[in-house]
């Protein structure tokens, strides 16, 4: 009989490959490359079959499988939908994705556009109900390998923090990480022990914020502090030397920044009513003018204070200055000394209130007739 009445169907395979972590990578020959050797290998037995390797190539180093957001899979499935690919192919099935819920996903794209998935290594496709069910109990397997490891990984962060070792994350103010350990910044330290002194003093996060704008104060990443940073500043046990794990502080391997004094005093503050200390503020620093004074530009000017030494000196200050916006003018001014505003307003008042006018006014008998 002429084989030639029969020809096999042109099937084409495209591998697919991924590593969880990116250590090695940057070697010649990585397990990458080992995935897709061995995939190869496979395809060219099956070229009988009328299996052929495509050109594309779909790999993704450094991603776990426990999400499909990667670059790799998702050119491999936009290639499938537009019916380029006949089977998938890959080392082993936790390759393409550790979670069975995720599969089920695939499996569903895969039987929509008619594509085969084969395992090198566990011998199988999912166009029988056989190789579904080995696939689902593989998964299952899969699955539970990754969450005991999560388990694993969670445990020791946990023990790591009772014994007060840094295990990773975003690194405070006035401290730096060598050999995976918290090292003060003495520059960056001053600065956060600034910070809690001068809280205790003016006992306001919005007026201390402010004060550390204008002094250009920034964050880790660069940005100049916000209340919202100065309030994570303050409550963070770190600057107490504690090492903290969901909640709970242990004592940690680091030095201390704040004393437990000057922690204790902040935090007096903290456990006030907001509104309360908000009002104590500015009883301390009274504003004659507060709402009834603006630049030419309209923006209002909101009471400020500062204080060196035993002496405080109160301010207007634009809220273009407060909301970090640039003046249209240039050379409208947008801080006043508060005493020598309110002294030439009450001079001018004076000076009405001796007019004429307003003296007839409160003549005794006067009938406005």
């Amino acid at each position: 009989m002429d084989q030639r009445a029969n020809p096999v169907r042109r099937q084409r395979c495209a591998i697919y490959t991924r590593k969880s972590s990116e250590e090695g990578l940057e070697q010649e020959f990585n397990s990458l490359h080992a995935q897709r050797e061995a995939c190869e290998a496979y395809i060219a037995s099956q070229r009988s079959e009328g299996w052929v390797l495509v050109r594309d190539q779909y790999d993704d180093g450094g991603i776990s499988g426990g999400t499909l957001e990667r670059p790799g899979l998702k050119q491999l499935l936009a290639d499938i939908e537009d019916g380029l690919i006949d089977v998938v192919v890959v080392y082993k099935i936790d390759r393409l994705s550790r979670s069975l819920m995720d599969f089920s996903k695939l499996v569903e794209v895969f039987d929509r556009n008619g594509v085969t998935f084969v395992s090198v290594t566990q011998s199988f496709n999912t166009t029988t109900s056989m190789g579904r069910l080995t696939l689902n109990i593989l998964l299952s397997f899969a699955q539970f390998e990754r969450e005991v490891t999560a388990e694993r990984i969670r445990d020791k962060v946990r023990a790591s923090r009772m014994k007060g070792m840094w295990m990773g994350g975003y690194v405070p103010l006035g401290y730096d990480v060598k050999d995976r350990k918290l090292v003060v910044n003495e520059d960056e330290a001053a600065a956060v022990r600034g910070i809690f002194e001068r809280f205790v003093e003016v006992g306001s996060a919005t007026v201390l914020a402010r004060e550390l704008r204008r002094k250009g104060i920034r964050n880790k990443r660069g940005t100049l502090v916000d209340k919202g940073y100065l309030y994570r500043v303050l409550v963070n046990r770190v600057y107490r030397g504690d090492a903290v794990h969901k909640g709970k502080a242990y004592p940690g391997e680091h030095q201390a920044i704040i004393d437990e004094q000057l922690w204790d005093q902040v935090h007096a503050i903290l456990r006030q009513n907001p509104r309360k200390r908000a009002n104590n503020t500015r009883a301390q620093a009274p504003a004659l003018l507060k709402g009834l004074i603006f630049t030419a530009t309209g923006a209002a000017m909101t009471p400020s204070s500062t204080k060196k030494g035993a002496r405080r000196y109160r301010y207007y200050v634009s809220m273009d200055v407060i909301k970090n916006r640039e003046p249209s003018d240039e050379g409208i001014p947008r801080r006043l000394p508060a005493d020598l505003v309110e002294a030439a307003v009450v001079t001018e008042l004076r000076r009405v209130m001796r007019a004429p006018s307003i003296t007839a006014l409160n003549r005794p008998g006067f009938t406005g007739g």
